[in-house]
């Protein structure tokens, strides 16, 4: 069965597009803002990922990973996560995807005494979009995604998972390519910043969730494989509103493409 007209008429993308202006703006001044504010705890993370794209034919992808997030100085495990989304190709450069995460998250404190892992679902769903220019590309990610967190009751893991809130996502990307060799981009450069908000009854003083910037280089190996090294800041606002996490973090991926589509032999 056919995707809903809706979806293939782009009407609805062409509005999201004419807001851009607007949310860069949104993105500038919170971060502004939040550099501002005070009690801010500064600590270093290691990141590694392991991400697969497994394409089904012209129009459908599946793509799912797994990062473990470490801190460092002192050692310590913060997150562990697996997602998976699937993808479908829209018309004018957009694709909708739909999927869900699942989070194992230890204390933020990567001193803390306590040794208990927090369970965390969360479903998403979104849109990508990116413009091929003569020298760069240009993404566009605009995600909603719920969040349930494991009740939890004196240290302990108890009854099941409880909603907690919404948060919506847009993330602006710049990939540029530094070397070419036959035609093929070995080298790209990456820029990314993204912003998110915090929306549901439960959010009193950090509708401001968090902003990150993205900084990488990423090495295509082959037309299957490609590794990066990259450099982000994770500036996130904290329940109480006025206390802030800062944190540098290095990270190392892996990215492996698989097909499914049957190749054309002339």
């Amino acid at each position: 069965m056919k995707p809903l007209a809706i979806l293939r008429s782009g009407k609805s993308f062409h509005k999201i597009n004419s807001n851009r202006t607007a949310v860069l703006v949104v993105l500038l001044f919170s971060q502004l803002n939040v550099l501002a504010q005070k009690n801010v705890t500064h600590q270093q993370q290691i990141w590694y990922g392991y991400y697969n794209s497994l394409t089904f034919n012209e129009n459908w992808c599946l793509k799912s990973e797994i990062q473990e997030r470490q801190f460092i100085n002192p050692s310590a495990q913060h997150q562990l996560l697996f997602r998976t989304d699937l993808e479908y190709k829209l018309e004018g450069n957009w694709n909708v995807f739909v999927g869900g995460a699942f989070f194992l998250q230890s204390p933020n404190d990567p001193d803390s005494d306590s040794n208990l892992v927090v369970p965390e679902l969360r479903p998403n769903i979104g849109f990508n979009n990116k413009q091929k220019l003569s020298f760069l590309t240009i993404s566009h990610r605009y995600k909603a995604e719920a969040r349930f967190f494991h009740d939890v009751e004196n240290e302990e893991l108890t009854g099941g998972y409880r909603f907690s809130n919404f948060r919506l996502r847009y993330q602006l990307g710049f990939d540029i390519p530094v070397v070419k060799k036959e035609n093929q981009e070995r080298v790209i450069f990456k820029l990314k910043d993204e912003v998110m908000f915090n929306v549901g009854s439960k959010i009193v003083k950090n509708s401001f969730d968090q902003n990150r910037v993205y900084l990488a280089l990423n090495y295509v190996v082959s037309p299957v494989i490609a590794v990066e090294a990259g450099y982000m800041n994770w500036f996130q606002q904290q329940k109480s509103g006025v206390d802030y996490y800062n944190r540098d973090i290095i990270r190392f991926s892996l990215f492996h493409n698989l097909t499914l589509k049957k190749k054309n032999h002339e």
